[in-house]
């Protein structure tokens, strides 16, 4: 007789970071719009290191820098 066949562990779920660096809606270069957190006084800043375009936004503790970009989105497409 045999021994059981043991079962293997099930593989580890890999995990997706999100972005932090986004492409400019304005002038269009990619990878140059930076999202800062500041938790403490509630705000999200959006801000492009080519062009000096930015949003600011209020934030919450689940919020994150894609939420930022996302809403300076959203506020750029409600004004056309």
């Amino acid at each position: 007789m045999g021994k059981r066949k043991s079962s293997k562990p099930p593989p580890k779920k890999v995990v997706q970071k999100l972005p932090k660096h986004f492409d400019c809606l304005f002038c269009a270069h990619s990878q140059s719009v930076d999202c800062i957190l500041d938790r403490e006084l509630g705000k999200g800043v959006a801000k492009c290191r080519v062009c000096n375009a930015s949003y600011e936004t209020p934030i919450h503790e689940l919020s994150d820098a894609i939420d930022v970009y996302s809403d300076w989105i959203d506020a750029c497409e409600s004004i056309r």
